[in-house]
């Protein structure tokens, strides 16, 4: 039996697509910005320059998809959910709807604080240890990100002023099997940090080609035997529009 895993060519075509399921949006804006974080998004819903302009259906629930106006220009902007697939979907479904450029943003765990402290993180590549991204490319041990997304990132920080750190993260589905013999594997391959959507993003992003890019903050510490929650309780709050605003920046900068 050969699993996606094994497969080197990609299966077509699909049985039904996300524009069997969602409908494509009049005017919807051609950059979409999520995040991860529950607060960031409802902090910046309930700003005045901001309408609900439609919805991603779950069996988990709705999820609104926002509009704001920033520097005269309409950006999308929603909530993803976390893990590979369900954040895949939503996206499939976000291009579905209109979007044809995508920002997404979200924390991480830190393997490297000695690199990693205090800068944003612009992943370069990431280790392929979940299953999404090999239903949409064939399959390798790694992905590597757009070159021209990660010069534009690296624009917009250095304009802006942020410190930042590029590397590779590592994709894993299992947020409670990060063990401590696989984090040691991953530093010395040089993971800067952990996450668990990077890998199949870029995936879809190649296959739909959408212009696409992701940049990480570090949120828990697992670079010591001991492992510190750190932000992982604020998810980000705390520089909410720090993170907002220079994603809508990558956005027009696209």
């Amino acid at each position: 039996m050969n699993t996606i895993f094994q497969r080197t060519n990609i299966s077509e075509p699909a049985l039904f697509s996300p524009s069997d399921t969602t409908k494509k949006i009049d005017n919807f804006p051609e950059i979409c910005v999520s995040t991860f974080s529950e607060n960031i998004i409802q902090k910046f819903s309930s700003l005045d320059n901001t309408e609900k302009i439609s919805e991603l259906y779950t069996a988990n629930g709705m999820i609104p998809v926002y509009k704001i106006r920033y520097k005269d220009t309409d950006i999308a902007f929603y909530l993803s959910r976390v893990g590979a697939p369900a954040c895949v979907a939503g996206f499939e479904e976000i291009i579905a709807m209109g979007a044809k450029k995508f920002v997404l943003f979200g924390s991480c765990g830190v393997l490297d604080n000695d690199k990693v402290k205090n800068n944003i993180i612009i992943p370069v590549s990431a280790v392929r240890d979940e299953g999404t991204s090999y239903h949409y490319i064939a399959p390798s041990p790694e992905i590597e990100a757009d070159p021209h997304s990660v010069q534009i990132l690296e624009s917009v920080l250095s304009s802006c002023g942020y410190p930042y750190v590029k590397g590779k993260t590592w994709t894993s589905d299992a947020i409670y099997r990060e063990t401590l013999p696989l984090i040691q594997e991953r530093r010395q391959e040089g993971c800067l940090v952990v996450e668990m959507e990077c890998a199949s993003m870029l995936a879809v992003a190649e296959y739909r080609h959408i212009p696409f890019i992701q940049f990480l903050y570090g949120a828990d510490n697992l670079s010591s035997d001991t492992w510190e929650i750190r932000d992982l309780n604020l998810y980000g709050l705390n520089n909410a529009e720090k993170y907002m605003v220079l994603a809508f920046e990558c956005g027009l900068a696209m």
